[in-house]
């Protein structure tokens, strides 16, 4: 079964290589999507697949790459609209800065 999730992971996030890293997880996992820090200091994301591989990376979402200092995920449904942000062409993509 497939989902379309929309996360927004807040702590100290940006600067950290956080986008990278959910990039990175996400194409590993076989997922699409796409990842952008925010003004207010938080980095969202779109994460569609499998149920079990988008659950799997929110999970991993709480810790993030090292640097990160993850204090809360907030998560819930997308649909197609949220999706259709990434770049043409690509199955994963990090936006600019909203």
């Amino acid at each position: 079964m497939s989902v379309i999730r929309h996360i927004i992971v807040r702590g100290k996030v940006q600067g950290v290589g956080y986008r990278a890293w959910i990039t990175g997880e996400a194409e590993a996992r076989g997922l699409a999507g796409w990842a952008r820090n925010r003004k207010d200091g938080t980095v969202e994301a779109v994460l569609s697949g499998r149920q079990d591989a988008v659950d799997a990376l929110i999970a991993k979402c709480q810790f993030g790459p090292g640097m990160a200092r993850v204090s809360r995920v907030d998560d819930g449904p997308a649909g197609e609209e949220m999706l259709m942000l990434r770049t043409p062409g690509e199955r994963f993509s990090v936006l600019p800065t909203i």
